[in-house]
């Protein structure tokens, strides 16, 4: 039996997704830009697929974007508030994704606008105080926060921190990779400037992601070379793409009050299972609060020689994990996140995260296999 627990990193695609996308690598191959009847019928699909995407975070679909996947989503956030709305300073946190922190720091060494870092407290939470400060000195500026945090599990409240930037007058972008799929979201109820959101992360495909764009602001595209999607984005559509992810978010919407329920009740059984078998574990970020992501738990575990192997010895036991984000797997440097939350080097960290097709019997057999390396 092999385990998959590193659903933050990326989901295996629905069977109804594949059987939906199907159609666009065969027999309805059509270029959307052509008038014929072949492109008639990609285009019909792409404006299907944007219609339900706004329908489910309740916008219009001319605020809906299709994109390659988040980061450039996030990308085009920031840089299209820096070059077209005239916005020059920027309000982050160090420990954002680096789609966003990277972005925010070239845009600041080229010049083009100053990136200012929130304070967070000792579990990865953004200090509002810090932010309403910030915000006070930079009236006028882009807030960009994520929703869900994808190595530690912390969550964002997107209402007060909207409330602050109304107040202030300042743009709202979030990043809501790990939320999209798993909360509802209702973009009327909720101002947001900028959202963004990746297919496979709710078991969509790999390679499409879309950004929501408030009609108020009318921002340039990053990527030149042709009118698609409404002159934002140059490039043939990935018609498929945009079909999968619409149908994956469609299946994620569904009872998406009873799935987080389930997710809950897995996290819940997990850390228990951690706290009873593994004598000296600790939870990273806020991940044992109920203001959390449900799919997301960020252990360190006891200093041990064990730990410089661990993510491998899990491989080889056929269990999948991640000891921070995928997005920088293989790098030499450690990951930003638990390096802003002062983890000890010499121990272990493992992420867990979770999706509705794991099971009880599937945590259990992991925190077995965990604590034979430690005891």
């Amino acid at each position: 039996m092999h385990i998959y627990l590193d659903n933050a990193a990326t989901t295996p695609i629905e069977k109804e997704v594949l059987e939906a996308m199907a159609p666009y690598f065969g027999h309805a191959f059509g270029n959307p830009s052509s008038i014929h009847s072949h492109g008639r019928q990609a285009r019909s699909a792409i404006e299907n697929a944007r219609k339900t995407v706004a329908r489910l975070l309740n916008c219009s679909p001319s605020e809906i974007f299709f994109t390659s996947g988040a980061t450039e989503a996030d990308n085009l956030a920031l840089t299209g508030s820096v070059f077209s709305l005239g916005i020059k300073n920027i309000i982050t946190s160090p420990i954002e994704h680096h789609a966003v922190l990277h972005t925010a720091e070239w845009l600041d060494k080229k010049s083009f606008s100053k990136m200012h870092l929130v304070d967070i407290n000792e579990k990865g939470n953004v200090r509002m105080e810090s932010l309403e400060n910030l915000l006070s000195e930079n009236p006028g500026c882009l807030v960009s926060l994520m929703h869900g945090n994808n190595e530690i599990g912390n969550m964002l409240n997107l209402q007060e921190v909207s409330g602050l930037c109304i107040k202030y007058n300042a743009l709202f972008h979030s990043d809501t990779v790990q939320t999209i799929g798993h909360f509802p979201f209702d973009l009327q109820k909720v101002k947001l400037d900028f959202l963004v959101g990746s297919a496979h992360k709710f078991h969509g495909p790999k390679g499409i992601g879309f950004i929501y764009i408030n009609a108020q602001n009318k921002i340039e595209p990053i990527i030149h070379g042709g009118s698609q999607e409404r002159n934002m984005r140059g490039g043939t559509e990935n018609v498929a793409g945009a079909v999968g992810l619409a149908k994956a978010l469609e299946i994620a919407c569904q009872d998406i009050d009873s799935k987080r329920n389930y997710l809950t009740e897995l996290k819940t059984h997990f850390i228990q299972k951690l706290k009873q078998e593994i004598p000296g574990i600790e939870f990273n970020g806020d991940c044992l609060s109920e203001f959390s992501l449900p799919h997301v738990i960020s252990i360190t575990t006891p200093k041990h020689e064990v730990n410089e192997m661990l993510l491998f010895n899990l491989d080889i036991e056929k269990i999948s994990v991640s000891g921070g984000s995928a997005c920088t797997s293989g790098a030499v440097a450690g990951s930003h996140v638990l390096n802003a939350l002062g983890i000890e080097e010499d121990r272990g960290v493992v992420r867990f995260s979770l999706s509705k097709y794991n099971t009880l019997e599937e945590i259990d057999r992991t925190v077995f296999m965990l604590a034979g390396f430690f005891n």
